[in-house]
């Protein structure tokens, strides 16, 4: 038996002969299909032949009277009835959000009395048809003869009449402002309750007084959120103006009745009412979009 045993043999350093290893072949290049859209086609082609067949009704029915159209369509009545519907759309939305920025703070404070005040004042005016309030105060002569400036209960030191105050017009801007003011309110407290509490609270902590916090931190926020609702409403005030043609007001609506009435030509004299809605509703939208744009510098990318 031999005390001693043989080193174990080195590894060797070259591979053995043995079967060949193969590797998966590398895949094919995938072809990208797009996914098809049969459906999507047909509404585009059912939708063109329904816009190619009113355009072509539109150009083609005599029953449209374009030439009378075209007659009526920057005459001076109408311009000035476009002119007086301007009118009454700009005061009112003046009128109307300044006092709805009143009132949508006052729904914002403290206090419960202004709290109430304002939500009695809202849900008044948007209870109560605009038409009953326009003939409301188109009839105020009826129920007060004068208004008095003086002392609550006690003397007073000038007096108007009633009559000579509250004109047509008057009375036309007077309600269509005070029915927007209660719309107007909501959207702007919509707005500034959209903004984040802890930014007013960092504003405090840092001292910044309470009307500035305001006017550069809360206002500029909410104007991202006040803008389109407020441009809807200033949209639909204009279009509004209509009604107040019961109080004889000689605003768009009611010129185009007066002169279809004489002329017995109602469909052109309407297309003109229609056409001159259409072409200042979308400049008051050209202008909705860019003052969305200017507001919407520090979120916008």
């Amino acid at each position: 038996m031999s005390l001693t045993s043989d080193p174990p043999a080195a590894p060797s350093l070259t591979k053995e002969p043995g079967p060949a290893v193969t590797t998966p072949s590398a895949p094919a290049e995938l072809v990208v299909v797009p996914v098809r859209h049969p459906w999507r086609w047909v509404a585009v082609a059912a939708t063109a032949v329904l816009l190619a067949q009113f355009v072509h009704g539109l150009v083609t029915n005599p029953g449209w009277e374009w030439d009378v159209f075209a007659a009526f369509f920057t005459t001076e009545t109408i311009l000035r009835a476009v002119w007086v519907t301007l009118q009454l759309t700009f005061h009112g939305t003046a009128l109307g959000f300044a006092i709805g920025i009143v009132l949508a703070f006052m729904r914002l404070s403290a206090s419960p009395f202004l709290r109430s005040v304002a939500f009695g004042y809202i849900w008044a005016f948007r209870s109560i048809p605009l038409i009953v309030q326009l003939l409301f105060w188109f009839n105020l002569a009826y129920l007060y003869k004068e208004l008095s400036i003086g002392v609550p209960f006690g003397p007073s030191f000038l007096s108007f009449e009633t009559t000579g105050l509250v004109g047509e017009m008057s009375a036309a801007v007077l309600g269509l402002a005070l029915h927007q003011a209660a719309y107007a309110a909501e959207i702007v407290r919509g707005g500034v309750l959209a903004v984040d509490e802890g930014q007013l609270e960092a504003a405090a902590s840092l001292g910044i007084p309470r009307l500035r916090q305001v006017r550069r931190i809360v206002l500029p926020q909410a104007m991202r959120s006040i803008l389109p609702n407020a441009a809807n409403e200033i949209i639909s005030l204009f279009k509004g103006t209509s009604i107040v043609s019961v109080m004889a007001i000689g605003e768009l609506f009611y010129q185009v009745q007066v002169v279809y009435g004489r002329n017995g030509r109602v469909v052109p004299l309407l297309m003109v009412a229609t056409a001159w809605y259409v072409l200042l509703t979308t400049a008051l939208s050209v202008v909705q979009h860019y003052v969305e744009r200017h507001y919407a510098k520090g979120s916008a990318r």
